[in-house]
């Protein structure tokens, strides 16, 4: 499962590069792709593979490959920068995670260092660390890691990451199952307090698309990630609302590519030609899929 071969490879390679060049591009710049420790890794995979968040709906690992052949993979694409999205789903786990991501960073300099973080009594301390030693962007995961982001616990957190201006990608729209703590109201709690907030919303906040667009609309440092939105996949399930794609012409410059690679139950390259046939023209698919990520992280 979710092998290719080799000439499939090369022509799935080819068709990227043909997107980037069509559009005068150096590279792409992925916002959402995750590396993590091997084992914690495996354990998403076994979570897909048992259909987990969509009882029913198979989801076949596409780059289900060891980490040189992923990078390797993401490099031949044009991939110029990209991250190690990870998240813990427990106390007692983030902190650990942050250290193989600074060192899985060191060791990989196109990977935006990456961190996370968890509510418990260390928070603001890693978190603090992280942020000192470097770390780019965070990931928060509401739904895997069941947690309010209103918890009193964070809030020295959002005050940290908006001060530093460091973006948090979050995965708090209700897609593709919910959680306790997911959907719009708990996350535009946090905004109200912390208006500066670099927030990238995952996923661009399926299937809550409508609400998660009126946050960035009401907060300028609100972003959204692409990640398997538009696609064959996801349209199937939760269709982003055709009323809605003006949105993201007159958002154009907050909107980042994002994949999910290598949990993709499809090519890389059907993400790329899933944002260009919303028909919204070269200039968004530029700033998309590379000038607004690189000026956020330059």
């Amino acid at each position: 499962m979710g092998r290719t071969s080799g000439d499939g490879r090369d022509r799935e390679r080819e068709d990227v590069l043909r997107f980037q060049r069509r559009l005068g591009l150096p590279g792409i710049i992925d916002v959402h792709t995750h590396f993590m420790p091997d084992q914690v890794l495996r354990k998403v995979w076994a979570y897909f593979d048992s259909a987990g968040p969509l009882t029913g709906l198979e989801w076949p690992i596409t780059y289900r490959h060891d980490e040189d052949e992923r990078l390797a993979l993401l490099r031949s694409f044009g991939v110029l920068r990209f991250t190690s999205m990870l998240y813990p789903h427990k106390p007692g786990m983030a902190a650990w995670l942050n250290g193989w991501a600074a060192g899985f960073a060191a060791e990989v300099p196109d990977c935006l260092h990456t961190a996370t973080f968890f509510p418990e009594e260390d928070v603001e301390t890693y978190v603090r660390e992280a942020v000192g030693a470097g770390a780019r962007v965070f990931k928060s995961h509401l739904q895997v890691g069941a947690y309010d982001p209103n918890d009193p616990l964070l809030e020295p957190v959002w005050g940290l990451l908006a001060e530093a201006g460091v973006p948090v990608v979050m995965h708090c729209g209700s897609g593709p199952a919910p959680g306790a703590y997911t959907g719009p109201g708990p996350v535009s709690r946090v905004l109200s307090r912390h208006p500066r907030l670099r927030l990238i919303v995952a996923h661009m906040g399926m299937p809550e698309y409508a609400d998660f667009l009126d946050l960035a609309d009401a907060y300028p440092e609100v972003r959204l990630d692409t990640t398997m939105a538009f696609t064959d996949f996801t349209e199937d399930f939760t269709p982003f609302p055709a009323g809605e794609l003006g949105r993201l012409a007159d958002l154009e410059d907050r909107i980042l590519l994002g994949t999910d690679f290598p949990n993709i139950p499809y090519p890389y390259v059907h993400q790329l030609h899933a944002l260009e046939r919303l028909g919204l023209g070269d200039d968004w698919l530029r700033a998309v899929c590379h000038g607004n990520a690189d000026a956020l992280f330059r």
